[in-house]
């Protein structure tokens, strides 16, 4: 298979490397710090606290909820009953554990594959309602006080595959977060409630009652209210205030971006986790919930192997049964069980059809459907001379990844289909492989002037689609010539927005690395050079794509001959098997999807309290 690993040159490997001081050589030449200077100050200070009433500051709020597999048999069985969780433990043999012969039995009401955005929400309502909640979280849980905020680091800690994954012909690169919080932990913030026109095609086209429902706008409110979305900034960083300016010199629409996080949270580095806790992930909000509930523990660093389900009695078809695990003791690989009333599986667009595929089911749509968010970017070098841009005290990697966004071509009042213009985060080795490579002298030069590199990119709302089943490493994807076609029409805006903020240079990612002085040149050579940049070609690796979102691949939809769940989010395969992740979007979605995924699974967590209910 082939990744990012296989494509990337010494050169960006050197943006990730680190003396034994954690800082890299090069850091000064560029204009790069690092981590947050105040981060770096707060980060020895917690090191040296030792008072309890400090832990939460420390540690974050999930600290006294967790339960890690780690812990010696005896310690993690106790940790779990402390929590109220009935546990059964079968005396070691020199047998291997099995599923059908487990080690390790914990019994809960209901149990959560996945804490992010899906997974976080519909565990904090369950365990918040009095339900005993199990929460089983493949990636880890890095504390405040464990964060690097190095690329580096972070991309191994707390991305699927290390961050390193891509579709089979290496035509989208992927990023997906895998650590407890899910894509809300290291996701740039932006909470954009489900557009008007989406809910409406969802409904008519796709006969989903559902999302033009009370209960969906009631969803959408709260889970807004819990995450304290706002729209203000104190002050907007960089990549932001181009993105901004050029705008209003061209006479495009911008807006202010509603974000899960203060006025002032002035952070460029939140793509590797929040230092302070003000950007409001489900590790901050409804997996609180779950802790303070007294009724809900997490996992984290537990990978489930299947799901369980059997026959149901006296009648046709499935019925969930829980879930299992496997734990490593001293060396020995051993099978743990989750047995409960309903199963909640919010792994992810990539990681949940192969959980259901490995665990027996058959549904033919599981894995198809799959949606990616194509986006590309062009970039403009900004001189730090006040003569030419007035705040040249800004660097492109600090402060709020995105405030702003123009839909001059995302076609909301048509077809529904466009490119939305936003802004990235970039730091100095994902920087550095997306530029193009011309020569080693170039890249000297690009990177010289990357703190004063402005990124904005066009992401397409996707009509093209791809599957991932059997590992959420393999995916296949193709775009439309619409896609491309929506892709090239927001990138050409984006040269015109770069240049009309004052860019002294502007260029793209096409790997024919070529760039243009924009007060060098007449109106026609601008042109001439906008027009060819916009043409470029998405089919034959020259310029990069990239995707941050992944949905649809087990898609809602009225029946199972086109989805894979109803309009309850529970499975038409298996009854009690529910389904809380982007992977039910029946279409792409056209803007960040963090509002969109938390509001189904609040929907569905209020049907799973009524079957709850009838259980008890």
């Amino acid at each position: 298979m082939i990744t990012w690993s296989n494509v990337l040159i010494m050169p960006e490997l050197f943006h990730f490397q680190l003396d034994e001081e954690e800082n890299n050589p090069s850091w000064k030449a560029i204009g790069y710090s690092g981590p947050d200077t105040e981060f770096k100050e707060k980060k020895k200070t917690l090191h040296q606290t030792s008072k309890e009433e400090d832990d939460e500051e420390v540690f974050g709020p999930l600290y006294k909820g967790l339960v890690h597999l780690n812990y010696p048999r005896d310690i993690f069985s106790d940790s779990l009953r402390r929590f109220g969780f009935p546990v059964s433990v079968t005396p070691p043999t020199n047998k291997a554990s099995t599923i059908s012969s487990p080690s390790l039995v914990i019994q809960c009401d209901a149990v959560v594959v996945g804490s992010g955005s899906g997974g976080g929400v519909i565990a904090g309502v369950l365990a918040k309602s009095g339900y005993k909640v199990l929460v089983l979280e493949k990636g880890n849980y890095i504390a405040r006080k464990n964060l690097s905020l190095l690329e580096g680091q972070s991309l191994d800690q707390m991305y699927l595959s290390h961050g390193l994954i891509a579709t089979d012909d290496m035509s989208v690169l992927v990023l997906a977060g895998s650590t407890v919080g899910g894509g809300s932990t290291i996701n740039w913030s932006a909470s954009i409630k489900t557009p008007n026109h989406v809910c409406k095609e969802w409904c008519d086209r796709h006969e989903l009652e559902l999302f033009e429902s009370k209960l969906y706008k009631e969803a959408m409110d709260v889970v807004c209210e819990k995450m304290g979305v706002q729209s203000d900034f104190d002050d907007e960083g960089f990549n932001n205030a181009v993105l901004r300016k050029g705008c209003n010199e061209m006479g495009y629409p911008v807006s202010n971006i509603p974000r899960n996080a203060r006025s002032d949270h002035y952070c460029g580095w939140c793509f590797m986790g929040c230092k302070d806790g003000k950007k409001k992930g489900t590790l901050e909000t409804w997996l609180v919930d779950l802790v303070k509930s007294g009724n809900g523990a997490i996992i984290p660093g537990c990978e489930v192997i299947q799901i369980l389900h059997g026959e149901k009695k006296g009648r046709d078809g499935k019925i969930a049964k829980g879930v299992a695990f496997a734990i490593d003791y001293n060396g020995k690989k051993e099978i743990c069980v989750v047995e409960s009333k309903v199963t909640i599986v919010a792994c992810g667009a990539l990681s949940t059809p192969p959980l259901l595929k490995r665990s027996g089911l058959k549904n033919e749509n599981i894995g198809k459907n799959l949606h990616l968010h194509p986006v590309t970017m062009a970039w403009g070098y900004f001189p730090d001379a006040p003569e030419l841009w007035p705040e040249e005290h800004k660097k492109s990697y600090e402060g709020g990844i995105m405030t702003a966004m123009s839909t001059v071509v995302a076609d909301f009042n048509r077809s529904g289909y466009g490119s939305v213009i936003q802004t990235p985060s970039l730091h100095p080795g994902l920087f550095s492989i997306l530029m193009p490579w011309s020569s080693g002298t170039d890249i000297k030069d690009r990177m010289r002037k990357f703190s004063r590199t402005a990124h904005v990119f066009a992401l397409a709302r996707d009509q093209g689609s791809g599957t991932v089943v059997d590992s959420p490493n393999i995916i296949s994807y193709q775009m439309t010539d619409v896609d491309k076609d929506n892709l090239r029409k927001g990138i050409e805006k984006v040269l015109r927005i770069l240049a009309a903020a004052g860019a002294e240079e502007i260029g793209t990612h096409n790997n024919k690395g070529r760039s243009l002085k924009v007060k060098e040149v007449s109106y026609h050579e601008f042109e001439k050079f906008v027009k060819e940049e916009s043409l470029m070609s998405f089919t034959d690796l020259s310029t990069p794509v990239c995707s941050a979102h992944q949905m649809g691949s087990c898609r809602m939809g009225t029946n199972p001959k086109e989805s894979v769940v109803n309009q309850m989010g529970e499975t038409w395969e298996v009854e009690g098997l529910y389904l809380a992740d982007s992977s039910v979007f029946p279409t792409a979605l056209g803007v960040n999807p963090m509002v969109t995924i938390q509001a189904i699974a609040y929907c569905t967590a209020q049907h799973v309290l009524e079957v709850l209910k009838r259980k008890r």
